[in-house]
């Protein structure tokens, strides 16, 4: 078991720990949390999101790239994330990079334990960003995704989408409802 550390970080003193400790961890207010395991229907939901972006990113020829879990994504001082699946454009980061500082798109599969946290902290965090055009909130229990995305004057226009596919652009993909969760 990993101890986490009982000091407040900034997001760099995080990265430096973190590389050092097994598992899956984020930060926020300059605390460290663990991540709780994930469910088959969480890591089934995941794995279909991203290899749906890999593909439609291939597909159109984006400059773009997308990474699963496992990438940190600095939301300010205190605050770095672990999204499920994030995209970016752009130069490919070094092999070694543990984060990404321009995301365009932004996906956390909702589990029991961080429901909350990704409808709210999550989605103000990561909108501190300029990068972020999409995030995404998608629901293993049921065929749902929230589609929270970038408007004018700096709002956050949101659908909820239960059919169909969802149009992300920029960069310019197409995220369909059956690649998901499977033809209805």
């Amino acid at each position: 078991m990993t101890a986490l550390p009982k000091t407040r970080m900034n997001v760099d003193e995080y990265l430096a720990w973190a590389e050092g400790h097994p598992g899956r961890y984020e930060l926020y207010n300059g605390i460290v949390y663990a991540m709780s395991p994930e469910g088959a229907g969480h890591a089934k939901v995941k794995f279909a999101v991203q290899t749906a972006l890999a593909a439609g990113i291939r597909a159109r020829g984006l400059p773009c790239h997308m990474l699963p879990d496992g990438m940190t994504v600095r939301v300010e001082a205190h605050a770095a994330f672990e999204p499920d699946a994030l995209v970016y454009c752009g130069q490919e980061v070094a092999a070694a990079a543990l984060e990404i500082p321009n995301p365009v798109i932004v996906v956390e599969v909702l589990s029991p334990s961080t429901r909350h946290i990704d409808a709210s902290k999550k989605l103000a965090g990561y909108f501190r960003l300029p990068s972020v055009a999409h995030y995404l909130i998608v629901d293993p229990t049921e065929r749902l995704i929230l589609h929270h995305t970038r408007g004018t004057n700096d709002t956050i226009l949101t659908h909820i989408v239960r059919e169909g596919a969802i149009a992300l652009d920029p960069p310019g993909l197409e995220l369909a409802l059956a690649d998901v969760y499977g033809e209805t």
